[in-house]
């Protein structure tokens, strides 16, 4: 059976989109999903699932929005699209806190400092579904904007590595 992460956007970030991952467990089985697994209280679940990736998007999206009573958005991702993340990681002697990965489902700009406001001292990568931004002297003092950010949903380096692992072990 396939693996699948499931990394959700705005959930549990700011003192919105409250969701206890004990919920986020339940409703990602009630789809149909075996091996259910959460990562830390940001909406990371890592499962495994017989269906196809769109329709596993689809089924946990509903469920989301019904309990959640509104739309909320989610980036799914497979192993072999992790390792392609993690082994693209263009800031290998960065620590993996201070690189983020801005995973989205839509296109990836080649050139993402076009795109890019309020960069100082930001580090903008295009990779596989996603964008590398190194922030050195960390994220939450950044200014910078991408329109990737309106729909996407970012994570450090280490979460998404920790959560590669979780699918591993479901492989």
């Amino acid at each position: 059976m396939p693996a699948y992460a499931a990394f959700l956007r705005a959930v549990n970030v700011g003192g919105t989109g409250k969701l206890a991952m004990a919920d986020l467990r339940a409703m990602t089985e009630a789809t149909g999903a075996g091996n259910v697994q959460t990562y830390i209280a940001s909406g990371n679940v890592a499962f495994t699932h017989d269906a196809a990736p769109a329709d596993v998007q689809a089924a946990l999206e509903k469920a989301l929005e019904d309990h959640v009573g509104a739309p909320v958005g989610l980036v799914l991702r497979s192993l072999p699209q992790l390792d392609a993340l993690t082994g693209g990681n263009p800031f290998p002697d960065a620590p993996g806190n201070k690189v983020i990965c801005l995973l989205t489902d839509a296109p990836i700009p080649a050139a993402p400092d076009d795109e890019a406001t309020h960069k100082t001292s930001e580090d903008i990568r295009p990779g596989p579904g996603a964008l590398y931004i190194h922030y050195p002297e960390g994220q939450g003092r950044s200014r910078l904007r991408l329109p990737a950010m309106a729909n996407g949903t970012a994570r450090n380096l280490n979460t998404i590595r920790k959560v590669r692992t979780l699918l591993a072990e479901r492989s």
